[in-house]
């Protein structure tokens, strides 16, 4: 037995060893920042690695070989997702623990996420704004200077003001979040006064805000999350505690007035092959993305050389601050991880929507970024009669290695990126009818959004769509894949006019 037990201390000492490994400077920044709540700020202050920081916890019986639970969500806060299987958990495992489980306070989360919203020329104006309370000649980073404000008592979890008041100035994005969080934090409300509860809550959300006024007020029973430890439907003093990082209980913000813009690259003409039915699919997407609200444009046969710098012009286009997201559609032939320009030279995906971080697109920092992408990402199945595959043959001398569709997105919140085909398969087009995938997308959309669907159940119900479908021949399937950062809700406001089809 003392036998046994020396092996799993091993062996959990060893998974400590490679994760610490695998960690960064900024990664260990970050978890230390995460445990100001749990350890003594004077100990922290001592840290110098992750190994560090595991010791501490230990010592304070937060971690241990038999519960690793908090670990993994450190790991799943600081977007380290590769080394939480070397815990045992995935991804997908965490979030389902963290209701139950979860030690990272809402408030610590709001400024964690506001840190990484923070390009470099904001710190460098919030700095200056601020420079009546800090040292003089010190570099800081955001979350140093978020924490020397808590050291002097001038931010807490219940006064939020001094961050307000400098994100007024700076960038109504970051203000945003924090009025997020102080909506979400404490909600005042007699539970006893309403037969139905959570109908009543909903209205009470809406009038705050924190629910736009399009939503149904019925649907959102399963979005009010209860943090209290009483059981369901008990009162604790007339208050509702929500958190809106937990299970994504929150919508976006998209009633302003200005929804935004909607690229899309239609590439038809190669030079070896004509993708036929592709301007189907960009005519269908032009109309129902009209009709959703956003400012539609089109581009027609690129090269890689046109896409990249598309996307560097949009990256700098300023008016993205007054719009509520972004959207890109790519329809083209393509590869693992890449597209391809009509010069038939790939482009990676992950190129394409780096563009677009919040530290290259500030503009667009705390605000949705879907990216469709219509192309092959291998050649796997064999193209049918009647039916066009969206595959080349591979450029070598442009691309060296291949990427997953998980590489392809920016490991950073409010990315989503719908794959028509999962990695090394083709995806199909009819020659005049357009894609399965996007013929189906702008199909869902018409239908769900009017219904008060999110984008992740309208993508779902598109998956299932396009896996039921088969080639000419019966024996050929596709099966899409999205992939998302998503940290609320991203529902459409329900258009006035009808459907465009």
């Amino acid at each position: 037995s003392s036998n046994m037990e020396d092996d799993v201390g091993l062996t959990f000492h060893q998974q400590l060893l490679l994760i610490s490994e695998n960690l960064v400077t900024e990664d260990v920044a970050a978890l230390k920042f995460f445990c100001t709540d749990l350890l003594h700020l004077r100990k922290l202050e001592g840290v110098k690695s992750a190994l560090d920081i595991f010791k501490l916890l230990m010592a304070q019986e937060y971690l241990n070989a038999e519960d690793t639970f908090l670990l993994a969500e450190l790991l799943y806060r600081i977007k380290c997702h590769s080394l939480l299987k070397k815990l045992g958990y995935t991804k997908e495992k965490v979030q389902e623990c963290l209701h139950e489980k979860g030690r990272v306070s809402p408030y610590r989360q709001m400024l964690y996420e506001l840190s990484e919203n923070i390009t470099n020329q904001m710190l460098k104006e919030i700095i200056f704004l601020l420079q009546n309370h800090l040292p003089k000649r010190l570099t800081l980073s955001a979350l140093d200077l978020l924490i020397l404000l808590e050291k002097q008592g001038l931010l807490t979890k219940d006064n939020v003001q001094i961050l307000e008041r400098v994100c007024v100035i700076i960038s109504p994005d970051l203000l945003e979040i924090i009025k997020c969080y102080k909506k979400a934090k404490v909600l005042f409300y007699n539970i006893f006064s309403s037969p139905d509860v959570w109908t009543a809550v909903a209205k009470l959300l809406k009038e705050l805000g924190v629910l736009p006024s399009f939503c149904s007020t019925k649907m959102h029973k399963s979005r009010c999350v209860l943090l209290s430890r009483e059981p369901e439907g008990t009162a604790v003093d007339g208050v509702f505690y929500f958190n809106p990082w937990l299970d994504l209980n929150i919508c976006y913000k998209m009633d302003g007035p200005h929804r935004g813009f909607c690229l899309i690259i239609n590439n038809v003409n190669f030079n070896s092959s004509q993708r036929k039915g592709s301007c189907k699919d960009a005519e269908q997407l032009e109309r129902v993305f009209t009709w959703l609200g956003l400012d539609v444009r089109t581009y027609t046969d690129l090269t890689s050389g046109d896409i990249r710098s598309l996307m560097q012009t949009w990256q700098h286009l300023q008016d993205h601050k007054d719009r509520n997201c972004f959207i890109c559609c790519i329809l083209s032939h393509g590869e693992s991880g890449a597209i391809y320009g009509t010069d038939e030279k790939l482009v990676l995906i992950r190129t394409l929507t780096s563009h677009f971080t919040a530290k290259q697109c500030p503009q667009l920092a705390a605000k949705p970024k879907l990216f469709f992408i219509q192309a092959c990402q291998g050649n796997k199945i064999q193209r049918p009669v009647y039916v066009d595959t969206d595959a080349q043959t591979p450029d070598l001398s442009s691309m060296q290695e291949s990427f997953s569709v998980f590489e392809s997105i920016p490991e950073e919140a409010d990315f989503l990126l719908g794959m028509a085909t999962v990695d090394g398969y083709v995806s199909f087009r009819h020659t005049e009818e357009g894609t399965w995938y996007i013929q189906a997308l702008c199909r869902k959309l018409q239908l769900l959004v009017p219904r008060g669907e999110d984008i992740l159940s309208i993508l779902t119900q598109v998956n299932e769509d396009v896996a039921t479908r088969a080639s000419c021949s019966g024996t050929q399937k596709q099966m899409p894949q999205p992939a998302y950062t998503l940290r609320r809700k991203f529902i459409f406001p329900i258009p006035t006019a009808p459907p465009p089809s």
